[in-house]
């Protein structure tokens, strides 16, 4: 069985930056994706930004240029460097990790971001 820990949300200005950690545990399964999706009120979970092992990224349009996702495979650990964050921006970051056995979401990562 998989867990999974997100840390590092919070609150910023407008054209500030914020760094999201995920970090996978357990034991007896192989990770093949890592990614980000967020959730604003009333609307639809989104997919944000993901990466596979080989170090292969995906970006939504709306962040791209903008975010910067990365990968500890040592640490079985995904990051999500956030960067001249817009109004729009705001939402719960959740983080989904596919592995051979399944996918586990973590809880969730409030990321406000202020006018």
């Amino acid at each position: 069985q998989v867990q999974v820990v997100e840390s590092g949300g919070g609150l910023v200005q407008a054209g500030g930056s914020l760094r999201l950690s995920c970090a996978a545990s357990g034991k007896g399964f192989n990770i093949n994706r890592m990614s980000w999706y967020r959730q604003a009120p009333g609307n639809e979970r989104e997919l944000v930004a993901s990466i596979i092992g080989g170090g292969v990224t995906n970006y939504a349009s709306s962040v791209k240029g903008r975010f910067t996702i990365s990968r500890d495979n040592s640490k079985n650990t995904v990051y999500l460097q956030m960067s001249s964050l817009k109004v729009e921006d705001s939402a719960v970051y959740f983080c989904k990790v596919e592995t051979n056995i399944g996918y586990a979401w973590g809880q969730g990562a409030q990321v406000t971001v202020s006018s």
